[in-house]
C-alpha cells in the first residue's frame, strides 16, 4: 500500500512513524513534511492547501491512500479534491470539516443530536458580546468561531480581556465555563461506523502549573488511570455516534478522525469542542500505544469498511510526550536556531523514547534548525506513567535549542497519584 500524508507537524510525523512500522505500507510519502519526517518518508514540495495539486501528486504517485493531517487543508476541501479523483482519502469533506471550522456549526449539530455541551451564544456585534459576557459571568470563555491553530480560545477572569478577544474576532462563541478535568477522545469513522481510540489528556497552558496563555498543547499522556472505565462507552453513546449519525442524516457524512474535547464536569460529560483531525500532542501518545497496524485502519475508514475490522489492540504501556517550543512561544516565536542532541536521543534512549519533529527544517549543510513555535515533541513509553515521563524528560535533557522552553510537570500529578494508589493496594 502506497500512502501519502499531507502536513508537516508533529502530528504528521507521528502518523508517518506509525505507518512506517506497518508491514502493509510499501511506500510512504509526505507533503510538505519536515526534517524529521524526511527520515521515514519521501517529501514533496506541494502546497497542502491546494486541493488540485495534492490530487495530482496522489495520482502521480499512484497512492492507495491519502491521509490529510491538518485542519486547514480539510476545511479548504483538499479531501474532496482527492476523492473526486477516485483515490481513497482519510479526512472529512470541507462541509463536514466545518465541525471544526465553525464552532457555531458544531453547536448547531450538537443541539440537533442532543449532545451534551456548554450553553453558549454566537455573537457578531459588541452589544451581543456584552450581553453574553454578562449572562455567564466569570470565568469567561470566548472562542473565535473559525480556525485559530489551537490559540483562538481565551479563558479568563478579566472581563476586559474577554471583551478584547471577542471584539478582535469576526464572530465568536461565548459560553459557560465547564468545571472538571479535560479529556481528549479520538474516534475513527467511515461516516456510519465509529471506532474509539484510547483517551488522553493534554496540557494547553504554556507554563508549569497550568499558568500562562493557551497554546496548541505543551504535552500529553495516556492512559488516564483516574478516568471512569465506562467513560469511552458513555462518550460513544452520547457524543460520538450521535454526532456521526446527525451529519449522515444531513447528507454530509463525516469520514475520518473525529476528535472530541471533553470536560468531565460535576454534571457529567460535556463537549468543549470538536476537531476534524488528529489532535497534537495527544496523537503522539495515543499512537504510541496503538498495536493494530495504522494503515489498514485508516484505509478501512476511507473505503467504508470499518465494521469489518476486528477490535483494536493496545499496548499496556503508558506514554508521555513533552513539547519543546521556541523562544517567546506562543507569541512571536524565534526561528532559525540550531537544534543539537537529536542523535544522542536515538543512540541512548531509543526505542523507549524518540523525537517527533514539528517546526523544523534543514539548512544547506544538513543541520536541523527551528522553524516554528512548537519545534519538537519528545515521546516516551514505559510500564507506567512514572517510568514513561522519566524517560521523556531524560531525552528532553539531551536536546539543546537556544532559548527553548518546555513544561516540567507533564503528567507529574497523575503519575504520583497512580504510584500512590499502587502502593496502597500493595500495602
Amino acid at each position: 500500500m502506497k500512502v501519502l500524508v499531507i502536513g508537516g507537524g508533529a502530528r504528521e510525523h507521528a502518523l508517518c512513524r506509525s505507518l512506517s512500522l506497518d508491514p502493509d505500507v510499501t511506500a510512504l510519502h509526505c507533503a510538505p513534511g519536515n526534517a524529521g519526517i524526511a527520515e521515514v518518508a519521501e517529501l514533496h514540495g506541494v502546497n497542502a492547501l491546494d486541493g488540485a495539486a495534492v490530487a495530482d501528486l496522489a495520482a502521480g504517485l499512484q497512492a492507495d491512500l491519502v491521509v490529510v493531517g491538518p485542519e486547514a487543508p480539510l476545511v479548504a476541501g483538499v479531501a474532496d479534491a482527492v476523492r473526486e479523483r477516485g483515490i481513497p482519502v482519510f479526512g472529512p469533506s470541507a462541509e463536514a470539516a466545518q465541525l471544526e471550522g465553525s464552532k457555531a456549526f458544531a453547536k448547531d449539530v450538537m443541539a440537533a443530536a442532543a449532545v451534551p455541551t456548554a450553553r453558549s451564544y454566537v455573537c457578531t456585534t459588541p452589544a451581543e458580546i456584552d450581553e453574553a459576557l454578562d449572562a455567564f459571568g466569570a470565568p469567561y470563555v470566548v472562542k473565535d468561531d473559525g480556525l485559530a491553530a489551537g490559540k483562538g480560545v481565551v479563558v479568563t477572569e478579566d472581563v476586559e480581556a474577554a471583551r478584547a478577544h471577542a471584539l478582535a474576532c469576526d464572530r465568536v462563541v461565548i459560553e459557560e465555563f465547564l468545571d472538571g478535568p479535560e479529556v481528549s477522545l479520538f474516534a475513527i469513522t467511515d461516516g456510519e461506523s465509529v471506532v474509539p481510540l484510547q483517551p488522553a489528556q493534554d496540557f494547553k497552558r504554556a507554563y508549569d502549573g497550568d499558568q500562562g496563555p493557551n497554546t496548541g498543547g505543551m504535552g500529553a499522556y495516556s492512559p488516564l488511570p483516574w478516568a471512569d472505565p465506562k467513560l469511552v462507552d458513555e462518550v460513544m453513546a452520547t457524543v460520538l455516534q450521535p454526532t456521526v449519525d446527525e451529519l449522515h442524516r444531513r447528507g454530509t457524512p463525516f469520514s475520518g478522525l473525529l476528535y472530541a474535547g471533553l470536560a468531565i464536569t460535576s454534571r457529567g460529560v460535556r463537549v468543549i469542542e470538536f476537531n476534524a483531525r488528529f489532535g497534537d500532542p495527544e496523537t503522539q501518545v495515543v499512537l504510541a500505544r496503538l498495536q493494530t497496524p495504522l494503515g489498514g485502519l485508516l484505509l478501512a475508514a476511507a473505503t467504508g469498511n470499518l465494521a469489518a475490522l476486528p477490535p483494536l489492540r493496545w499496548r499496556d504501556d503508558a506514554a508521555v510526550t513533552v513539547v519543546i517550543a521556541s523562544h517567546n512561544y506562543p507569541d512571536t516565536p524565534r526561528t532559525g536556531d540550531p537544534i543539537e542532541g537529536l542523535a544522542d536521543v536515538v543512540a541512548q534512549d531509543a526505542p523507549d523514547a524518540y523525537v517527533l519533529h514539528a517546526g523544523t527544517r534543514r539548512d544547506d549543510s544538513g543541520a536541523v534548525l527551528s522553524a516554528g513555535g512548537r519545534v519538537l515533541s519528545v515521546t516516551a513509553t514505559g510500564a507506567d506513567l512514572t517510568t514513561a515521563r522519566q524517560r521523556a524528560y531524560r531525552a528532553v535533557g539531551r536536546i539543546s535549542l537556544d532559548g527553548s522552553q518546555h513544561r516540567t510537570d507533564i503528567a507529574a500529578k497523575v503519575a504520583d497519584q497512580a504510584a500512590e494508589a499502587t502502593e496502597t493496594r500493595g500495602a
